[in-house]
C-alpha cells in the first residue's frame, strides 16, 4: 500500500510541477524573451508589435521559440533608444540561484533548455529552486498571485 501511495505522489507531484500555464503569453523583443502583459506598460518603447497565432506562422527570426507559441506569441519591435530594459541569460539566473549555468530553467512550466536565451528582469516576478527530473532546477512565475 506504501508503494501506491508512494507512486501516486511522486507521479501527481511530477504532473504539478510540470504543467505548462495557459495562460502564459510570451512576447519577444530583439531576441529577447518577455511577456505581453510586461510591455502593456511600456507602450511608449514600442515601435510595432505582431502576434503568430501558432508555431508554423512564426517567422525564420523567431522558429527558435516555437516550443513557446502553445497560446501564440509575440514580437515587438523596440523604438531606438529604449533597447536599453534590464535583461539577463538563464545561465546567469542559475548562478545567481547556485545552480550549475547549463541547468534548464522553467518559466510557467515552459523548460527553457539554452542557458544563453537571455530574457528580461521584468518577467520575473517569484523564483524558486525546486526539483525537477530529479535536478534542482529554477522555477519562475511571471505574474504576482
Amino acid at each position: 500500500m506504501k508503494k501506491i501511495l508512494y507512486s501516486f505522489l511522486l507521479v501527481s507531484s511530477v504532473c504539478l510541477f510540470g504543467q505548462k500555464n495557459p495562460s502564459a503569453k510570451f512576447a519577444v523583443a530583439n531576441d529577447i524573451v518577455g511577456t505581453v502583459d510586461m510591455f502593456k506598460d511600456k507602450s511608449d518603447f514600442i515601435q510595432s508589435m505582431h502576434v503568430y497565432k501558432t508555431p508554423a506562422t512564426l517567422p525564420q527570426n523567431l522558429k527558435k521559440f516555437s516550443y513557446l507559441a502553445d497560446n501564440g506569441i509575440t514580437e515587438f519591435k523596440i523604438k531606438k533608444g529604449y533597447e536599453n530594459l534590464d535583461r539577463l541569460t538563464l545561465a546567469q539566473l542559475n548562478v545567481q540561484n547556485n545552480l550549475p549555468k547549463e541547468t534548464p530553467v522553467i518559466i510557467e512550466g515552459y523548460e527553457f533548455s539554452n542557458p544563453e536565451t537571455s530574457i528580461y528582469a521584468d518577467i520575473l516576478a517569484k523564483t524558486e529552486v525546486k526539483d525537477y527530473n530529479g535536478k534542482k532546477s529554477l522555477f519562475i512565475t511571471t505574474t504576482q498571485k
